[in-house]
This record gives structure tokens, sequence and C-alpha cells, in this order.
């Protein structure tokens, strides 16, 4: 039996890939495309929610890039140690509560203004963090932080932060492989029930989805100073009784052997070649990766990056296994 992935919060993108991969077999991303019919840029985000869920894994199909659905018995352990199943109707109903009250259809002309992709969203994002001077204030209701999500808000937040813009973010509790350690200069909180997506701009522009299940369908940009003044009371109720994250321990400490052979993985080399380049048996390569995966309680090598990444890992001196 195939699980519903959506009922532990991923999207409805990669619960169709996800079934599409375990009935079909392994597929590229492009063949995906054609058989869910779904264009390729929402594939390739499925296929990253499912990574980081770990729920698929590489595939060799030629000389192709693959992917095969891991096996549903496997990840249902995972999907499990995931936060409680989300019903539907709770986030619309946590969303429409939130925009309650602001009077949408009596804003003035040019107060409010529907941008109608995801594309389009994060140009305009782009725009307002450029001219914003004094404060940014985010609510992050994603549970799953992909490699896309970051690609597009690192270099803004960077931005942001370099020019002295202070920061405060909200999100769910971090629950180890989705969690994106905020960045240094920033101020983060999390909180279980996130009332909506959100970002206000200097107090003067609030933007939040249009649709809260389906980011695809764009966003609202709201200028009208009573409605923007609303939501920031929104993000400031929500900030004063969320937690400060779990402070951050001892440095993750790898072997030089490990740091060795995940510092070749990450440049895109197999385990073949990091075996020749260091000396080792494939199998001692092997090996290593899975006690260092049992060790830091992950299931998957992409998730090991996202925890290696955010740990910022170093080598122990002078220590040889």
């Amino acid at each position: 039996m195939i699980p519903s992935l959506g009922r532990w919060g991923l999207s409805a993108h990669a619960d169709l890939v996800y079934r599409a991969l375990s009935l079909g077999g392994p597929a590229t991303a492009e063949r995906l495309t054609r058989e869910v019919d779904v264009p390729v840029g929402r594939v390739q985000e499925a296929l990253d929610e499912l990574v980081a869920a770990g729920a698929v894994r590489p595939a060799h199909r030629g000389t192709d890039r693959a992917w095969a659905a891991v096996e549903p018995d496997r990840i249902a352990p995972m999907l499990h140690r995931r936060r409680h199943p989300v019903v539907v109707s709770d986030r619309y109903q946590r969303h429409l509560a939130a925009i309650a009250g602001l009077h949408l259809d009596r804003s003035r002309p040019g107060m409010l203004r529907r941008l109608p992709s995801r594309s389009a969203a994060r140009a305009r994002i782009a725009e307002l963090a450029a001219a914003e001077r004094h404060e940014h204030l985010a609510i992050n209701t994603e549970e799953v932080i992909t490699p896309t999500v970051v690609a597009a808000s690192d270099p803004v937040d960077r931005a942001l932060l370099a020019r002295g813009v202070r920061m405060r973010t909200l999100g769910l509790p971090g629950r180890g492989l989705n969690w994106r350690a905020p960045l240094t200069g920033s101020e983060h909180r999390e909180a279980e029930d996130l009332p909506l997506k959100l970002m206000v701009f200097d107090r003067r522009v609030a933007v939040f989805p249009v649709d809260p299940l389906d980011f695809d369908a764009g966003v609202f940009e709201l200028r009208e100073p009573d409605p923007v003044a609303r939501l920031v009371e929104v993000f400031t109720g929500v900030w004063d009784a969320a937690a400060e994250p779990p402070t951050a321990g001892a440095p993750l400490v790898l072997t030089p052997r490990e740091q060795s052979i995940v510092t070749l993985l990450a440049t895109g080399q197999s385990e073949d070649a990091v075996a020749h380049n260091l000396g080792l048996s494939r199998r001692t390569v092997v090996y290593t990766l899975r006690s260092l995966m049992d060790r830091l309680e992950v299931d998957n090598r992409f998730q090991l990056a996202l925890v290696l990444g955010a740990a910022q890992a170093v080598a122990v001196p002078g220590r040889d296994s």
C-alpha cells in the first residue's frame, strides 16, 4: 500500500511523483514530467521534497540521472518521526483567520495587487528586500526547507543582514533533518501553530500567499497601512509566545577520514572515485558513511549533507579513524 505523503506535510506534487515512481519504477525528471503531466520545474521541486523526506534515492538509468522510490514500509517510520499530520482544513482556517478583518476587498487602488506565480513572487520579494532599510519580518510555514528554497532566499537574506536590517523569523520547531539553521545576525523563534506564511518589509508592505496550500498560485502584495499594521500585530503576538531554538552544542566533530570522504563526495565524486583517491576500499568508504549517518541519525546522504552543512563540521586533528 502506498502511503499518502500529503498527510505528513508534503505537497500534492511530491505525493504524485512518489506514486509514479512507486508504480512505474525509476525515472528521470524529464520522464516524470511526461508521465504525471506536471511542468519539469514543479517535478524538480517535488523531488527536492522527497529527497529531504528520505522518500526517494538516486538510481542509475543509463547516462541520465534518475530517481527511485524508497519502499513504503521503509519510509513510514521516517514519516512518523516528522511533525504530527496537518489537516488541510486546519491550514486554511489558520490562514483565513489571520487575514480576517483586513477587508482586502476595500483596499484603495494600488494598495493591493496579486502576483500570479511563484517566480513573479520571488522576483518581487527580491525587489522589496533590496529597498528595505530597517526591519524584515517573516513567518515560514514550510516543514521541509528544500535546496530550491535555500538557493532563492539565502542571497536576499544575507544582503539584508549586511546592510544592518533587523531580521526576525518564525518557523516550525527544528526536526533535525529539515531544519535550516538561522543565518548569523538574524533572530529566530519557533512555534508549532503558525498562522500564515508572511513577509513584512519595513512595516510598510506585506506579502502572503493567495492559497496556503499552493504557493504556485502566487501572492498578495499589500500596502494599505492599517491592514499591514494588523499583520505586524499577528507576527508580534506569535513572536512573543514563541520559543527560542535550542542552543547549539559543541561543534560536530569528524575524523580526518570522515572529513576527507564527505569533502570529496560533496564535489560530485562517486564512491569508487573517492576510494581510489584516498587509497581506501569501496567497502571502507561505504561503511564509514553508513556509520556516520547512523551516528547523526539520518537516513540518506542528502540529509547527511544538510546536517553537516548546518553544523559546520570540522575534523579532529591527529585522529585516523
